[in-house]
Order: C-alpha cells, then sequence, then structure tokens
C-alpha cells in the first residue's frame, strides 16, 4: 500500500481521475497515469517512477507544471506543484461525475389491517380496563 492511501491531512480536496499525463524528468518522457488531482499536486501511477526529490515537469492537455516529487514508491509517486493550480484549470481536467440514474426500489405491499370483530374489539377493551381476557367471561 503506498502512502496516497494513508495520508488524509491534505490541504485541498483531490479529485480521483483515471487520465493520461506524461511527467517530463531529466531522463526523458515518461507515460503516466494520472489517478488523482488537486490545486497543489497529483497522484501519478507508471512504470520507473523518478526517485523523491527530482524535478519534474508535469504535462496532461496543455498543461505543463513545474513540479518536485514528494514521494515515489514502487510504481507510484506524489507530485507537489511549484505553484497550486487555480480551481478552474484543474477541474478543467477531472470529467463530470457520470450522471446517477435512481434504482427503481420495488416495495412489498403493506399490510392492510381488518376490522376488528365485535368480540375481539370487547376482549381489547375489558384488558384495556383491567377486566378479563378471557373470552369466556
Amino acid at each position: 500500500m503506498h502512502r496516497s492511501l494513508t495520508i488524509q491531512n491534505r490541504r485541498h480536496r483531490r479529485s480521483n481521475v483515471f487520465l493520461n499525463a506524461t511527467l517530463e524528468t531529466p531522463g526523458g518522457s515518461l507515460p503516466v497515469l494520472l489517478r488523482n488531482l488537486s490545486q497543489d499536486g497529483a497522484l501519478v501511477q507508471g512504470e520507473h517512477m523518478p526517485m523523491e526529490g527530482t524535478r519534474v515537469l508535469f504535462h496532461r492537455q496543455g498543461l505543463s507544471v513545474p513540479s518536485r516529487v514528494a514521494w515515489s514508491e514502487g510504481d507510484a509517486a506524489g507530485l507537489e506543484f511549484d505553484f497550486p493550480l487555480f480551481p478552474r484549470e484543474m477541474l478543467r481536467h477531472v470529467p463530470p461525475p457520470e450522471p446517477v440514474n435512481p434504482v427503481q426500489i420495488k416495495r412489498r405491499p403493506g399490510l392492510s389491517p381488518k376490522p376488528l370483530t365485535r368480540g375481539e374489539r370487547a376482549l381489547i377493551e375489558r384488558w384495556a380496563t383491567g377486566g378479563s381476557t378471557t373470552l369466556g367471561d
């Protein structure tokens, strides 16, 4: 389990995504999968992630942000942007949520009470007033 799943105290809300992006590293261009994005950073996943502290340039559809690899573990790395993204710029790269179709809940028909018989009503009235509750009285 990498650090992105254990760190809970974020300055800004992260949007979970599944988008292609690129990191320009000192060693060349590296295709990555953008897993989440916030104003201050991103979680990327790919092969041969750069080491912690490496300076990179994050690219995604016309967006280029100088960044530092804050942490790197296995096939995942956390990026810290050199400057925060404007919310409008960030949201341009986050697809709108899928519309939710309300599920039709099928309910069982309710129980419809039958009217009390004269004998049942008398039994309940005797019980409520502290009288005998046997039918033979």
